[in-house]
């Protein structure tokens, strides 16, 4: 493969992105070009994190990548979000991409989901943290001087006490022994403000915790038995406002 061929970096904004940033950043095959963040345009906000739109275009800056959205509407459907998914990574695939990396690191179904999809449009996946240990990804996280907020917790798993915290040696000490230390499981989604990736820190404050809740996946109700699906799900999250 050519050192110049395009990629771009699915972000999240979070934790396990930036370090994925970092890694590829690394690697002389890959040649990042732009950012990629799914944005609920409802609110202006990225989708399932609840980070303003304003502080992820901070982070794009200080990273010194373009930005490149997925407009979604409030909680879209499968098919909703896969056209709108497949719309925009086939104009980047027409814009001479031929790469997508995402920070996934043990979740064999959506890795093998992300790969059938971009397939079509002949786009390579590339996940630099695949199979590596969670707790070693979160070491070197805070070891590297990376710097973030909980800006997300599933109530599931974690309480509202978590939204808001640092990610810290204390933080996870915390964690209880059922929670992914890197979140893998979706138990919690962060905001990374500092770090190597970035030429300066980004300013927030961090605002009011509000609890919200978004209805079960439909298929959750049709192949597993009713009783024991919940038909919502809570989360917290924690407003950041920019600095």
């Amino acid at each position: 493969m050519a050192a110049s061929a395009r990629s771009y970096m699915n972000w999240s904004g979070g934790k396990d992105s930036s370090l994925c940033l970092h890694y590829i950043q690394q690697d002389n095959q890959y040649q990042v070009d732009c950012l990629l963040t799914s944005v609920n345009a409802a609110h202006d906000r990225i989708s399932m994190h609840g980070v303003r739109r304003s502080l992820l275009e901070a982070q794009a800056a200080s990273i010194g990548l373009p930005l490149q959205t997925i407009e979604l509407p409030e909680q879209p459907g499968m098919q909703e979000y896969e056209q709108a998914m497949m719309n925009k990574v086939t104009a980047l695939k027409n814009n001479g991409y031929s790469h997508a990396v995402f920070g996934d690191i043990f979740l064999e179904d959506l890795k093998r989901y992300r790969e059938e999809k971009l397939a079509t449009v002949d786009i390579q996946c590339v996940f630099p943290l695949w199979k590596i240990s969670t707790t070693q990804l979160m070491q070197e996280f805070l070891q590297l001087g990376f710097k973030a907020i909980i800006v997300c917790v599933n109530t599931k798993f974690l309480d509202k006490n978590f939204c808001g915290r640092l990610i810290d040696e204390s933080f996870v000490r915390d964690l209880p022994p059922n929670v992914d230390v890197c979140g893998e499981n979706g138990e919690y989604h962060s905001f990374v403000f500092d770090g190597p990736i970035f030429k300066h820190p980004i300013p927030f404050t961090s605002g009011d915790i509000v609890y919200r809740t978004y209805q079960a996946p439909q298929q959750a109700a049709d192949t597993c038995n009713p009783m024991d699906q919940p038909s919502e799900y809570g989360f917290y999250f924690c407003d950041l406002l920019p600095g």
